[in-house]
């Protein structure tokens, strides 16, 4: 299904149901996907629209933690509704040990040896990912598999 299809279905199933954060939600997407299809001059594919899912799912976060910093709670839960409907966009996301288990596969198929050579791996990971885990928790993961190995070549 057209992806501008599915979230006009799912604006107007939010209308019915009276679903306030769900119509802020898909009406942010709706408005993100038009302004990256202007901007590309074509439409998205999936790739791309999960990658717009992940960078709205990162705002959240990032406004979660200020919220919390400030003490609102009605602005926790506010993001907090947001993103359990963001996630309802991407695929099912990878657990820890299978984040960490591409990680090895990548760092083994780049050859890399140490930190530095993180961005190779990162090249070739990411893509693989497309929308199962965030870029960051991608990068965490190898870093912390690259300072092992380095730890233990030492």
């Amino acid at each position: 299904m057209d992806i501008t299809l599915k979230l006009q279905d799912d604006l107007h199933q939010a209308m019915k149901t009276r679903d306030d954060a769900g119509k802020r939600v898909v009406r942010m997407l709706l408005a993100g996907l038009k302004l990256a299809e202007v901007a590309k001059g074509a439409a998205l594919d999936q790739t791309e629209f999960l990658a717009l899912v992940q960078k709205e799912i990162k705002i959240r976060n990032e406004a979660m933690a200020d919220a919390s910093k400030a003490h609102r709670a009605d602005l926790i839960a506010e993001n907090q509704a947001e993103l359990e409907r963001l996630f309802t966009y991407l695929p099912t996301q990878l657990t820890e040990a299978e984040l960490l288990e591409k990680a090895r596969a990548a760092i083994a198929e780049t050859d890399a040896k140490s930190v530095k050579d993180m961005g190779r791996v990162l090249k070739l990971l990411l893509p693989n990912l497309a929308g199962k885990a965030s870029n960051a928790d991608a990068s965490k993961a190898v870093k912390s598999c690259l300072e092992a190995m380095e730890q233990d070549g030492q």
